[in-house]
């Protein structure tokens, strides 16, 4: 029987309150930390980000890094350092080597507001920065990463917010230590799969099986052989994977459920192989 499409919803309400919310965050804030998915660097990547941010200069970084093809990835970096006009940097949560380099990138760009405070006649103070995304795409890991080396919690700030919970990285930075959500306001339903694929998407917005189906038909386009050894299957299809990993229920028929969950975290994993499911047009 053939399966109904993907179809995501994004909810009007939801999607209001969460841009409120982002923008009293933004307020208290010198520069952010853009994080997108490297496996979707488009697609995890708000549209209206200028119109959300305003001027707020932002280092993006391409998170789980590791999930994909690196020079595949440097194509990725060069396009969108060239779009946005704003310092591009990779990262991946199992590799802390990247932090220093974040850390004073940020510095750096929270610099022209900080010279603009003093020319006030105000003390210079460390630059102030939050964390930013779209659902699931590593922005706790990344905050994780960033105050390892420092627990100092400084708690409120007078004349900043009775509310927000600061950290203190180094002494020339302090980071707002709750991650800005980007509200998914979009009807392009391809960028939602995509966005389902790499587990964006709350689970309970669709089924296993229909995602797992229409991934395996997009890594077929592009990546058609190496999903096949992975495997060890002629043919993409749930029902050929199910029957050659011997995923069988009683009557003989493939655990198409089962094998659905399975796909889904192999991809999600990196264990199929590293890719990205976005083009470069």
């Amino acid at each position: 029987m053939k399966k109904d499409k993907l179809h995501i919803h994004w909810y009007p309400g939801h999607i209001a309150k969460a841009e409120k919310q982002l923008k009293e965050q933004l307020s208290l804030v010198d520069a952010v930390i853009e994080v997108i998915d490297a496996r979707i660097p488009f697609s995890s990547s708000y549209d209206n980000i200028t119109g959300l941010l305003g001027e707020k200069p932002r280092l993006i970084l391409l998170n789980k890094s590791d999930l994909t093809d690196l020079n595949e990835l440097k194509k990725f970096i060069s396009v969108i350092e060239k779009k946005t006009g704003f310092p591009v940097m990779k990262s991946d949560a199992k590799n802390s080597k990247d932090i220093n380099l974040v850390i004073k990138k940020v510095i750096e760009l929270s610099e022209p507001r900080i010279q603009a405070v003093m020319k006030k006649g105000l003390l210079r103070r460390p630059a102030r920065i939050m964390v930013v995304g779209m659902p699931n795409v590593g922005k706790s890991s990344v905050i994780n990463k960033l105050t390892k080396s420092s627990k100092t919690k400084i708690g409120a700030k007078a004349g900043v917010t009775r509310q927000q919970q600061w950290v203190r990285i180094n002494p020339q930075l302090e980071l707002l230590d709750t991650p800005g959500i980007i509200p998914m306001k979009q009807e392009d339903q391809i960028r939602a799969k995509k966005l389902a694929f790499v587990n964006a998407v709350s689970e309970n917005a669709y089924s296993n099986e229909v995602v797992a189906k229409e991934l395996l038909e997009m890594l077929e386009d592009k990546y058609s052989q190496i999903v096949k050894d992975f495997y060890k299957t002629e043919n993409l299809t749930l029902d050929d994977i199910a029957k050659a990993r011997n995923w069988i229920i009683s009557g003989g028929a493939p655990d198409i459920e089962r094998t659905s969950v399975y796909v889904l975290r192999d991809f999600r994993e990196g264990k199929i192989g590293k890719f990205i499911l976005d083009e470069i047009e």
